[in-house]
């Protein structure tokens, strides 16, 4: 794939997705059973591309492509966003797919190979009443509670960034999970709690490929309700477990 490819790309989805930005392409990082995770580096002639984006005009909607990724995002923008149920985001991801897929045979770029799926919820949590410092983590998160004891010798984190690994059934990828302390665009500092599902089932079907995504939204939905306290569902999300 050329960079007059992503040109004519743009092209065929404009309609939709009529802004676009460049930014650093992503590693491929491959989810392996041999050993650690590996990020693969591959040594070539032909020049790299960035990651090129096409966003819908308020910007909710997103397609990333990349010569070995593409992606499809619903990102809030706005307080009154209003977050989409799974359903209707794999559909969308469905749709953008196929149009891809018909867009490199047309292009004469060859077939699409799995090499693995990904599927990744973010959650921005503002730091403020709920957590005015680091050791109030604990209250939403009790798998990371920090101890109290009056004696206690370092004082309050003045960051922190944890994370746990955990493998799908079937050794069909892991469930990664972090739980860090970031800031946003507007200087907001933020705690930013992901779950990513990444892995292969080791068929290339279509079938396979739609079933591994189930997999990996139960999983996030489950693991999100098992890492997470009763404290952040009543004032976080203001909903009953």
């Amino acid at each position: 794939m050329l960079a007059s490819h992503l040109g004519l790309l743009w092209e065929r989805v404009r309609g939709e997705y009529p802004l676009c930005q460049e930014v650093a392409p992503l590693m491929p990082v491959i989810e392996g059973f041999g050993g650690e995770v590996a990020a693969l580096l591959k040594f070539t002639d032909v020049p790299p591309l960035p990651r090129v984006w096409f966003l819908r005009q308020d910007e909710t909607g997103l397609i990333q492509v990349q010569r070995d990724r593409f992606l499809h995002n619903w990102k809030k923008v706005r307080p009154a966003d209003e977050y989409p149920r799974y359903r209707r985001v794999i559909q969308q991801f469905r749709d953008r797919l196929a149009d891809f897929e018909r867009f490199i045979a047309d292009q004469e770029l060859g077939a699409m190979i799995p090499a693995q799926y990904e599927l990744t919820y973010v959650n921005h949590i503002p730091r403020g009443e709920k957590i005015s410092t680091l050791a109030d983590v604990g209250r939403l998160f009790p798998d990371f509670a920090r101890q109290t004891r009056q004696e206690r010798f370092l004082p309050h984190p003045e960051g922190i960034n944890w994370r746990t690994v955990t493998n799908l059934p079937g050794r069909k990828g892991r469930l990664h999970a972090t739980i860090r302390t970031a800031t946003r665009p507007v200087r907001e500092n933020i705690i930013l709690f992901e779950l990513t599902a990444r892995g292969y089932p080791g068929d290339s079907s279509k079938d396979a490929m739609w079933a591994w995504f189930d997999l990996g939204h139960e999983w996030i939905v489950r693991g999100f309700a098992d890492v997470t306290g009763e404290e952040f569902h009543r004032d976080v999300w203001r909903r009953k477990r």
